[in-house]
């Protein structure tokens, strides 16, 4: 397993900086901002494009943009969206308000994802069952955004239960803020609910089959009891894995709820400096969401050894 782990970590490393070299290349092969002459920020900024090497060849520069990472933790400075200011201090004001969506989102979706996967699997070829697979396999096709504009109208417009926009501010444990993040969080959870409902229904209808099951019956376990100490049991093999990537899947998916609902995040930060044509800060969020989906899987293929003794990642036998 710790052979297995170091194998995945080098190649992540790999992938990782494979990923941040395409991506700094063709950000570089684009045209420069033109910087406001009078602002006092821009001799700054000129003297930062001379020492990273703009005018080298573009394995020289990512290589000085890697030497100022590692020594410094320097991500360079704002060159249009926060001119003159550092990215990485930008980065993580804009940091809380991603992960307090997300976190809510993740919470919310677990325990009602997998009830729904087990009630249907219990009422398995019942219109129960067709009904919430049917309802799974609509929600997943959607995307978020397009529950986002329905939950506004409704919820936002037509009812008038929440606002419309995310509140000001950066206190996110008050009733006026958590009110105002429900809308996102609902647009977030959806597709996620489903996709939980899903995966459990699957394995948990092939684990009722299964004739370790049948075994358990006959020592004189009730159907709930043999569902809940057995069955359960080892569809939290495959569905524990599942909350890692669905974490992942819902951090990205909020690139743009955070722009519908003016959530100041990352999402909003790095669509906006593409938009924006801030370079610098788009290299730090490509490094980010690179870094935390890379993890994510290796964390999730882990997990498996962990969550079941019986797997052995990475072994010939």
């Amino acid at each position: 397993m710790v052979k297995y782990i170091l194998q995945r970590m080098l190649y992540m490393v790999m992938v990782f900086f494979i990923i941040t070299l395409m991506c700094f290349v063709l950000v570089r092969m684009l045209p420069l901002p033109v910087l406001p002459p009078e602002d006092p920020h821009t001799a700054v900024v000129l003297m930062r494009r001379e020492a990273l090497g703009y005018n080298e060849p573009y394995l020289a520069q990512f290589w000085l943009f890697l030497k100022n990472i590692f020594t410094n933790w320097d991500w360079g400075l704002s060159e249009k969206l926060y001119f003159g200011q550092n990215v990485w201090d930008i980065f993580v004001s804009k940091l809380p308000a991603s992960m307090i969506v997300n976190l809510y989102s993740i919470i919310g979706s677990i325990p009602i994802g997998i009830g729904l996967g087990v009630f249907a699997a219990l009422k398995k070829n019942t219109w129960i069952d067709y009904a919430i697979s049917t309802l799974t396999m609509v929600v997943i096709s959607v995307p978020s955004f397009v529950y986002a504009f329905l939950i506004q109208y409704i919820f936002c417009f037509k009812l008038q239960w929440f606002p419309f926009l995310m509140a000001g501010g950066t206190n996110y444990f008050t009733w006026k803020m958590f009110r105002s993040l429900i809308p996102p969080v609902m647009a977030l959870s959806f597709g996620t609910i489903a996709g939980f409902a899903r995966t459990t229904r699957a394995e948990l209808t092939e684990v009722l089959t299964s004739e370790f099951m049948l075994l358990a019956r006959t020592k004189g376990l009730t159907r709930a009891q043999a569902t809940v100490r057995h069955a359960l049991r080892n569809c939290f093999v495959v569905i524990v894995p599942a909350i890692f990537g669905e974490f992942i899947g819902i951090l990205g998916g909020s690139l743009i709820i955070e722009g519908i609902f003016a959530i100041p995040g990352v999402g909003g930060l790095t669509l906006n400096a593409i938009n924006g044509l801030d370079y610098n800060i788009f290299m730090l969020s490509t490094c980010f969401y690179t870094a935390i989906g890379l993890a994510a899987s290796l964390v999730v293929d882990v997990s498996y050894g962990f969550i079941d003794p019986r797997i052995r990642m990475g072994s010939k036998k």
